[in-house]
Parts: C-alpha cells; sequence; structure tokens
C-alpha cells in the first residue's frame, strides 16, 4: 500500500435533515442508518483503507463527536482525529489537515471524502480514486470525482466539464450551483454535466499552493502554528485561532477560482444519504414499496412510506402512501416524503418549542 496516499473523512456535519435520529448530539454519520450493521463513518473507513493506510486515515469533525470517533473506529488513534473548536465550512479544515499532512509526509496525496456517501461497487470506486492519485501525482492539478446523473435532480450541485475533452479526466468549465427542474433537465440533455459529489484529490503541495494563491489571509493564520502541528501545543494554537477562520466551502474558496481543476466522470453507483429520501431509494422494498428499518410493520393500504424504530417495534400502518415514519424514544415523526426538505424547519420549531434537547 502506498505510504504517500492519505484520505480527510470528513464527518462534522449534523445531518438534520435525518431528524429525528440524526440530532446535533449524535449525527447521521455514527447511526447505522441502512440496517447493515454498520454505521456510515465505519463503512467509509473501511472502504478508504482499501487503498489508503489505515494510519493515513484522517478524521475531520467537532471537537464534540471526538469520542464517538474513536469508539466507533478502534483502529485509529487519538492523532488521527482532528476536531474543529468552531464550525467554520469546509475550506478551513481542509486547509488545516493538508498543513498537517504536508509536516508529516510533503510528497503525499490526499482525498478529501464525506462520511455519509453510501457507494456499492466499491471496487470501481477504489479504481477511480487510484487513477486519480496518479494524476495528481503527475501533474499540478486538482481533482474531483463527479456523478453521472440519473434524473434532473435539484438537491446537488452540478459540474460543467469541457465536452472537447478525449482524456478520461475532462477540464472543469464550471461549478453550477443546485439548479431548478427545468435547468437540470437542460443540464442533462447538454450531455456534460456530473453531480458534485464533494469527493476531492490532490497533492498536499497543489492544494497548499492554491490557497496561497486565492485565499492569503487563511494561509497566514494557519501557517503561524506551522511549528506546533502534529505536536502537543498544536491543540492550543487551534483553540485560538481555528474560529478566526472565515465561514467558507472549498468550492468557493478554491475549485470555482482555480484553472487546474479537472473532474473524472465515476464508474460507481452513489448516493449521498442526505434526506430520508435518499434512503428510501437505497433501502429494499416490500411487495407495497414500503421499505423498512428496525420494525415489524403490520401495512394496510399503505404503499411508498420510509418506516424506521430503533428497537424492533411493532407499527401498524393504514391508509398512508409516501410518508416518513420514525420512530425514537420521545419523538415520532409521521411526514409526507414530499416535504422532506421541511423536515429542517420542523426541526428548528420542536427545538424552539420543547426544548434544545430534542435536536
Amino acid at each position: 500500500m502506498n505510504k504517500d496516499y492519505y484520505a480527510i473523512l470528513m464527518a462534522g456535519g449534523v445531518g438534520s435533515r435525518f431528524w429525528p435520529v440524526s440530532t446535533s448530539e449524535f449525527p447521521k454519520q455514527f447511526h447505522d442508518m441502512l440496517g447493515t450493521g454498520e454505521t456510515l463513518i465505519q463503512r467509509t473507513f473501511s472502504r478508504l483503507a482499501k487503498v489508503v493506510p489505515k494510519e493515513n486515515i484522517f478524521v475531520l469533525t467537532n471537537e464534540r463527536y471526538n469520542d464517538l470517533v474513536l469508539k466507533q473506529l478502534p483502529e485509529a488513534e487519538q492523532r488521527q482525529v482532528v476536531t474543529e473548536p468552531a464550525m467554520r465550512n469546509t475550506a478551513p479544515c481542509i486547509l488545516y489537515a493538508a498543513l498537517k499532512i504536508q509536516k508529516d509526509n510533503p510528497d503525499a496525496v490526499m482525498v478529501v471524502a464525506p462520511s455519509d456517501h453510501w457507494i456499492e461497487d466499491e471496487d470501481a470506486f477504489i479504481a477511480n480514486l487510484e487513477f486519480s492519485f496518479t494524476a495528481c501525482l503527475e501533474h499540478d492539478i486538482l481533482m474531483t470525482l463527479g456523478i453521472q446523473p440519473t434524473f434532473p435532480n435539484t438537491g446537488y450541485g452540478y459540474i460543467q466539464y469541457d465536452k472537447e475533452s478525449q482524456e478520461a479526466k475532462k477540464k472543469v468549465a464550471q461549478f453550477r450551483e443546485k439548479p431548478d427542474y427545468d435547468t437540470a433537465k437542460k443540464f442533462l440533455s447538454e450531455g456534460n454535466y456530473l453531480w458534485n459529489a464533494g469527493i476531492f484529490i490532490w497533492s498536499v503541495q497543489s492544494i497548499i499552493a492554491a490557497f496561497a494563491k486565492f485565499q492569503q489571509q487563511m494561509v497566514a493564520l494557519f501557517e503561524k502554528g506551522s511549528v506546533v502541528y502534529n505536536t502537543m501545543q498544536e491543540n492550543d494554537f487551534i483553540q485560538k485561532n481555528y474560529p478566526l477562520a472565515e465561514n467558507i466551502s472549498i468550492d468557493y474558496a478554491i475549485l470555482e477560482k482555480a484553472d487546474n481543476v479537472y473532474v473524472l466522470p465515476a464508474t460507481f453507483d452513489w448516493n449521498d444519504l442526505g434526506t430520508w429520501g435518499s434512503l428510501y431509494d437505497k433501502l429494499n422494498k416490500t411487495e407495497a414499496g414500503n421499505a423498512i428499518v428496525n420494525a415489524r410493520v403490520l401495512p394496510e393500504d399503505a404503499s411508498g412510506n420510509m418506516i424506521r424504530t430503533s428497537d424492533d417495534k411493532i407499527v401498524v400502518v393504514d391508509g398512508l402512501k409516501d410518508y416518513i415514519i420514525i420512530d425514537k424514544e420521545e419523538v415520532l415523526l409521521i411526514y409526507p416524503k414530499k416535504k422532506e426538505q421541511d423536515i429542517k424547519k420542523v426541526l428548528k420549531k420542536v427545538k424552539e418549542t420543547y426544548g434544545e434537547q430534542y435536536g
């Protein structure tokens, strides 16, 4: 296994659209969302470990989840858990991790991967990742993996690439925000748009150089700590300085500005598991089209429902179609699947009415 391969596993999100299972105290990446016996973060770690040495996989997370990470990933050491004292989006944490890795190994190439994606064909994922690692070792480029769109999804950002490119990797023309339905249909008809999966590959030298070019203030902030990275003094420096970083995504900070960004159209099936509806799509269904996790269900005139309990509870459902039915301790959610994007608003109301402990 190549000692120059590194991974940054992003595990700091809250996943509020998976409420009430996912909460700020125990987010979705630490749950077995599909009932497979593995949590999402465990599955992602083991997938990355097929190509990256386990000791080179770092987990980026909020400091409140440090113990959860170590409990769920016993093969990881404390030095591999990189914690944020404040939420500052993806650019600051990626720069911080890249500087740490550079100090450990200046020849490193790294993949940045979310912890909550579901990828079925892991061999194809590994092949795409190894291709990208090799490309980034040979060239000063920033790579991303794009997903072939299967329908005009309005919930994802898109990557437009150069149609004329004959290479496997394509020069990125531009990143596009989440479109409306008509725009998404236009993207698919044009044929050179991919879903933005948020999976990035680059050498530490290339990404740090890009930050130096486009985010000089952020680099100045984090490079002040270069002498203390990977030492006992690192935490004190980060506690003091990290909250001063700009709250900005890697897309806005770097990728939309750089002219050396390439995308590899992925050859694996992918689901970002961002909502109950996306989980429903991945699960096996009953004859009536109900997806069931950890429940014993007696349905009557009930179809297309996402049903989940935490303790094999008996659930009787009559007359409901295309609903999300989630039971967790003191909370029962029964909500139309078509309105799943509004679950964030529901959570806000619940916390305002009944207290923060429910979210």
